[in-house]
């Protein structure tokens, strides 16, 4: 649970605050 978090967090980072869902739905 710990490193999905933080890897989640380490993509929000990267995607300028978008969420990894976010950012895929955009995607599409």
């Amino acid at each position: 649970e710990y490193i999905e978090y933080y890897n989640n967090d380490r993509i929000k980072q990267k995607l300028k605050g978008l969420s990894p869902i976010a950012y895929r739905n955009q995607a599409l």
